[in-house]
């Protein structure tokens, strides 16, 4: 799927501190790089800055990037192309400049960094938390309950049947048909695939070994889709099929998500509160680069499938567009946090954005 977002500029950023975002007090720059600046002025050294901007990557994101757009694009100025093309795809536009910045939700590895390095310093910039679920399509069964134990051995193959005990076990007020299992799962690059099967990792080390973790992975079973919206579409036409998608595709497209149970053993459901709850648990330790994860989180409450999605931003920007992506960014993580709940993707926690701030504030002209 290709979306092409039109965002304008923002004339004045205020300070927010709803939904438990934190902001500092005071007024944010604007896109001119003073309060109240206007897009296109010359902020940024007397350069004037470029009127459109290209960015590109996670499918995860895009729904939040269009509500995002037409927000900002409200108060007139910086055009950006958001193109939803893959978190892989993302990472690979950053590197080759294909995009002024990428989206990705599965940080870059070391050795993606090592290549970037030729046009330098990469850094990562939290934008919004969500929730993978694991969708299926089973007629007149609306509340399943799975475990990370039973979903990585479905996707290893060793789980085949709906009916099979391990899930019987997990759902003993539940019917379950004995119908073969459909697994379907993300055929291009994707950080989507990532959280997934970090998560698998953490609580199968099978499944580590055999598949392991990554934007693209082999499973040894199953049939492929590319994008969010393809794997929605493959679990919502085949009967009897598990899928794993971002929760706002889940519930735009109708199609029931399990409970999984967490580290505490507790079945959660997938929601803004239970991501919330595990980017609570995982986020005490998150270290000083910002590429953390937030899968298989300690929390009663926490819902284990959980991760964030990156703005991947070199330290050095063409003069022309440094101030566009800095106000962009600014308003993106601090008022624009505020739509996050509207489309079940959860707020960055207080801490966090105090800590992207600093960030964005080492962003630099060339």
């Amino acid at each position: 799927m290709k979306s092409i977002l039109r965002i304008g500029a923002l004339g004045c950023m205020l300070s927010w501190l709803a939904v438990g975002v934190g902001c500092t007090n005071g007024t944010k720059p604007g896109p001119g790089g003073t309060a109240g600046g206007t897009s296109g002025g010359t902020g940024g050294g007397g350069v004037a800055q470029a009127k459109k901007l290209n960015v590109g990557g996670a499918t995860f994101i895009a729904p939040m990037m269009e509500k995002w757009s037409y927000e900002y694009k409200k108060q007139g100025g910086t055009e950006i192309n958001y193109n939803a093309v893959g978190s892989g795809a993302g990472i690979k536009g950053l590197i080759d400049r294909t995009y002024d910045y990428g989206c990705s939700d599965a940080p870059m590895t070391d050795k993606q960094l090592e290549e970037a390095k030729k046009n330098g310093d990469v850094l990562h910039i939290p934008q919004a938390l969500g929730a993978v679920v694991a969708a299926y399509n089973l007629e007149g069964i609306k509340n399943l309950t799975l475990s990370g134990e039973v979903l990585a051995d479905i996707y290893l193959g060793k789980i085949t049947k709906w009916n099979d005990p391990a899930i019987a076990a997990l759902n003993k007020e539940v019917n379950l048909p004995d119908k073969p299992i459909a697994v379907c799962y993300r055929s291009d690059g994707s950080g989507t695939n990532y959280i997934f099967v970090d998560y698998l990792s953490k609580v199968s080390e099978e499944f580590k070994t055999k598949v392991g973790v990554g934007t693209s992975v082999k499973f040894p079973v199953g049939n492929g889709a590319p994008g969010n919206p393809g794997v929605a579409k493959l679990v919502q036409s085949t009967d009897g099929a598990i899928g794993y998608l971002e929760l706002i595709y889940a519930l735009k497209n109708n199609i029931s998500a399990a409970k999984v149970k967490n580290k505490e053993g507790n079945a959660i459901e997938p929601s803004v509160e239970s991501v919330t709850a595990a980017a609570a648990g995982a986020l005490a330790e998150i270290p000083d680069d910002l590429r953390f994860s937030l899968t298989n989180a300690p929390g009663k409450d926490a819902y284990p499938i959980s991760g964030a999605n990156w703005a991947l931003v070199y330290v050095k920007q063409p003069a022309n567009k440094k101030q566009a992506i800095v106000d962009f960014l600014t308003w993106l993580t601090h008022d624009g946090q505020r739509l996050c709940k509207d489309l079940h993707y959860a707020p960055l926690p207080p801490g966090l954005v105090q800590r992207v701030e600093k960030k964005l504030s080492t962003i630099t002209a060339e």
